[in-house]
C-alpha cells in the first residue's frame, strides 16, 4: 500500500532541532586531538591485553584437547573431568571479560567519548 505523504521538510519541524552535523574537517580535527588519542589508548590498553590473554587461554584449551587426552580425561570427581572444567571455564571467562569491559567502558571510556561527542555536536559551547 503506497502513501501520498510528502517527505518531511529538510529543516525539521521540531521546536528543538537536533545537534548540528559536524563537518569532515571537525572529524579530522577530533581524530588528531590529544583527547581522542587518550580515548584510543585507554581502550587499547584494556582490549588488546585481554584479547591476547583470552586467545592464548582458548588455544591452550584446544591444544590440550588435541594432544593431552590423558590429562584432559583425568577425573576430578564423579564424572567431572579436567576437559569439562576447562571447557566451562571458557564460558566463564567470556562472561567475565564482557562484564569487566562493560565496567571499564562505563567508568573510563564513556565519559571521555561523551565529552568529545558533546563538543562535536555543540561547537558553539566551546567558543
Amino acid at each position: 500500500m503506497a502513501t501520498e505523504a510528502l517527505p518531511p521538510p529538510q529543516g525539521g519541524t521540531d521546536a528543538h532541532p537536533g545537534p548540528a552535523q559536524p563537518t569532515t574537517e571537525a572529524f579530522v580535527e577530533v581524530q588528531e586531538s590529544a583527547e581522542f588519542g587518550e580515548l584510543r589508548r585507554t581502550y587499547r590498553s584494556f582490549a588488546f591485553p585481554l584479547t591476547v590473554a583470552f586467545i592464548a587461554w582458548y588455544l591452550l584449551y584446544v591444544l590440550l584437547s588435541n594432544y593431552a587426552g590423558g590429562f584432559m580425561g583425568t577425573r576430578l570427581f564423579g564424572n567431572i573431568n579436567v576437559a569439562l572444567v576447562l571447557g566451562l571455564g571458557q564460558f566463564a571467562t567470556t562472561f567475565l571479560i564482557a562484564w569487566l569491559y562493560s565496567r571499564h567502558a562505563a567508568s573510563r571510556l564513556d565519559p571521555k567519548a561523551e565529552t568529545i561527542k558533546s563538543r562535536m555536536e555543540h561547537p558553539e559551547a566551546d567558543a
